[in-house]
């Protein structure tokens, strides 16, 4: 149903992430199943009542409407491609419009709680707990996504010069600076590197058996060593990054700077992070205006 040319398409001419790429194939292979269920083998043949069962179907299943509507985004680009090319002649999704999702805030991690993780005593002698370590503290530190940190390599940690190179969305590159105190971290981490690396590994952060980590890995990591420190029932990298950005504009960081720090490619991207960061200018306000001490 064409869909090998429009993966192509994506990364040879938008030059999408290989992950991007592992999306777009999920959603579409998963649409793809539902239309061989349905009797339907040839795209031509897809309506808008067809996507509208799929759809359906999905949130009978429990997906949520946040995970539908990235689905039937992959699926709007999709039938673009089809129109474009023109396999068809009419796209299906011209009237669709997507569902309706309920703005969850999401709770960052409290200072405490990162700085007592942090501060934590570790087996500085150990590899895994030294990388583990270290990837809880680039996280918070930089505010890279966790895909980010996985695919950074050994040549984008610039340890002389405090900052690191990270390829984010679209191959977008930025830099980001590093504080001083995990400089050291970086420099025992990469001597115990030098024991469990294979020659060929160009990735920064690898497994004990020296190949490059994995989404999953770095997921229980984050939760292992949070759940020790923190009560909250959501805890991910994402998390993390949101902390990132949290903590910045707490301290009065402004907007621009952060959004260019998370690689936002908008400023309507980064000011979700300003809802969490109102409770702390609440408490300010309230300290501060007379009208407040009445």
């Amino acid at each position: 149903m064409y869909l090998q040319e429009f993966l192509d398409y994506l990364e040879l001419e938008r030059h999408y992430s290989k992950h991007t790429l592992e999306a777009y194939a999920r959603d579409l292979d998963q649409f793809i199943a539902y239309l061989e269920e349905e009797m339907v083998d040839d795209i031509k043949e897809v309506n808008y009542s067809l996507i509208r069962g799929w759809i359906a179907s999905l949130l009978e299943d429990g997906v949520t409407s946040r995970t539908v509507n990235r689905k039937l985004s992959s699926l709007k680009s999709y039938f673009k491609f089809l129109r474009r090319t023109e396999v068809l002649e009419r796209n299906p999704m011209l009237q669709h419009k997507s569902l309706k999702v309920s703005k969850n805030v999401q709770v960052p991690f409290s200072k405490e709680e990162v700085f007592q993780l942090l501060d934590a005593p570790y087996d500085v002698a150990d590899f895994e707990s030294s990388r583990d370590r270290l990837m809880i503290e680039m996280l918070y530190v930089t505010g890279i996504r966790r895909e980010e940190m996985i695919t950074l390599k050994l040549v984008d940690v610039d340890v002389a010069h405090g900052q690191i190179k990270v390829l984010g969305k679209r191959n977008k590159e930025r830099y980001v600076p590093m504080v001083n105190s995990m400089k050291k971290h970086i420099q025992s981490y990469l001597l115990l590197r030098e024991a469990v690396t294979r020659e060929d590994t160009e990735e920064f952060f690898i497994t004990a058996k020296g190949v490059k980590i994995y989404s999953s890995l770095v997921y229980r990591v984050v939760k292992s060593y949070f759940s020790k420190v923190s009560l909250k029932v959501k805890i991910s990298p994402h998390i993390l990054r949101h902390t990132f950005a949290t903590h910045l504009l707490d301290e009065g960081a402004d907007l621009n700077a952060v959004k260019e720090l998370l690689g936002h490619a908008s400023l309507s991207s980064t000011q979700v992070y300003t809802h969490s960061s109102m409770a702390a200018l609440k408490g300010v306000y309230s300290d501060a205006h007379p009208r407040s001490k009445k």
